[in-house]
């Protein structure tokens, strides 16, 4: 097997992107477009990744892991196995959004899943996958697994990806997102209406237009499973034929994939995911480049060397309460309905630990009037969190040292009860130690 190769895309590569270009959405940001984080201190593309990928790479390079091909010449289950990615993650996108195009339809959908360190694309009919994993220093690393014959390559993304996620959709940052559009019959966008990013914050009516959902969802409606067919108003659209649906339409063909669902709950999650991944990834680089001019200046005018400007305060503190208010749910829709889903994803992903002595975990999901029983992301856990600049970490510690033991107000759009308040800060105090034991500092918010 061949894992390393010259930076340029294959024709086939080429020609995908360009319906990218043609057909998918506009995008802020050129090929050739020149980012701040392509320069030190960020230097995305020089620097080393030590992402899941990255590291299953390493293993296969070394002999420790192996990828073998179903029955079909494919590498998912396999590949998922291996990434510790669950099959009823599985959601199912059928509209034209994605490099590969071509291959994707309301018969051929694009099917996505995801950990919360790994997202998998795989497209019927086509040689390529794309994967998207997260470091904790570099944020969304993008790459291919291609298919050749009876081997394959497993190829880092060298800009053409970024076209799209390194934009205003993802916080400007190399990042993932949810795109909602009005679809017609071919999946394609329907030219003049809306098109929605979508997370926690959306209200269901603008959710999933391009997508499968199965579950039920009560009163409440979405745009999945549908098609905007009128040819006068490309936003009318019947909503209830869409709703609630516990399977897939029998009009497609679910035998190339590994489930017969495109969970809601998954579907939920995912949303929330990407926005606080991207959340996560601005705040490093904004902190990383502020203390890295502060560094020069101090040195071109000869400043104490740890000198910090009201500049490079003021940058920090507004990355981090906005990546706060993530993390917080601020601003969550509320269900006006309770939602299940088809696919054991919701059962699996709350039974996750670490819990706390009380036997709570920031993984278990409540679905009758909001996503999670405690409402504070699972990613304050994750190594993408971790690996957060310290001033980045003591604001976000100050802040909550302060909202949950010296009763400083949440963030607006924050609804908390006080079982809410307690139980989040006891769970903290146990998940991680010592991590609240910080001088109230009455840090201000940046708004």
């Amino acid at each position: 097997m061949n894992f390393n190769r010259a930076n340029s895309l294959s024709i086939s590569a080429w020609l995908a992107l360009a319906f990218v270009f043609a057909v998918c959405h506009p995008c802020d940001r050129t090929l050739l477009g020149d980012d701040d984080f392509e320069h030190p201190p960020i230097s995305y593309y020089d620097s080393q990744s030590r992402d899941p990928v990255a590291l299953l790479l390493d293993r296969l390079k070394s002999g420790q892991q192996e990828l073998k091909p179903d029955a079909r010449g494919s590498y998912l289950s396999d590949l998922l196995k291996a990434l510790n990615v669950p099959e009823s993650s599985q959601c199912l996108v059928f509209s034209k959004t994605s490099l590969q195009i071509p291959h994707i339809g309301p018969r051929t959908p694009r099917a996505l899943y995801f950990n919360d360190s790994v997202y998998v694309g795989m497209v019927v009919g086509s040689p390529v996958m794309e994967l998207a994993a997260i470091d904790p220093q570099l944020g969304t690393v993008f790459y291919t697994l291609e298919r050749e014959n009876d081997s394959f390559q497993i190829i880092r993304d060298r800009g053409q990806c970024l076209s799209c996620h390194a934009t205003t959709r993802t916080e400007r940052v190399p990042g993932v997102l949810v795109r909602s559009i009005y679809s017609d019959r071919a999946g394609r966008p329907r030219s003049g209406a809306s098109t929605y990013i979508t997370d926690h914050r959306s209200p269901f009516e603008q959710r999933w237009g391009g997508w499968y959902v199965t579950g039920t969802h009560g009163s409440m409606r979405h745009l999945g499973n549908i098609f905007a067919v009128d040819r006068d108003d490309a936003q009318k659209v019947d909503r209830d034929a869409g709703a609630n649906h516990e399977s897939l339409p029998k009009s497609l063909p679910v035998s190339p994939y590994l489930r017969e669902t495109s969970d809601i709950v998954a579907l939920m999650v995912l949303e929330h995911q990407t926005r606080v991944h991207n959340l996560i990834t601005r705040a490093n680089y904004e902190s990383r480049q502020a203390t890295h001019l502060d560094k020069s200046m101090n040195e071109a005018l000869g400043r104490e060397p740890g000198f910090v400007s009201e500049s490079t305060q003021r940058r920090v503190a507004s990355v981090s309460e906005a990546l706060l208010e993530g993390l917080l749910f601020a601003n969550e829709y509320p269900l006006e309905s309770p939602v299940k889903g088809t696919s054991g994803f919701a059962e699996t992903f709350s039974a996750r630990g670490p819990f706390d002595s009380k036997q709570r975990s920031l993984f278990q999901l409540d679905l009758n009037t909001r996503m999670f029983q405690h409402p504070c992301s699972y990613l304050i856990l994750s190594d993408h969190f971790a690996g957060l600049p310290e001033p980045v970490t003591l604001y976000v510690r100050q802040r909550l040292a302060n909202i949950l033991k010296h009763g400083t107000p949440p963030p607006k759009g924050v609804n908390w009860t006080p079982e809410d308040r307690n139980a989040l800060r006891e769970m903290l105090e146990e998940l991680k130690p010592g991590w609240l034991e910080i001088e109230d500092l009455s840090t201000e918010s940046a708004s």
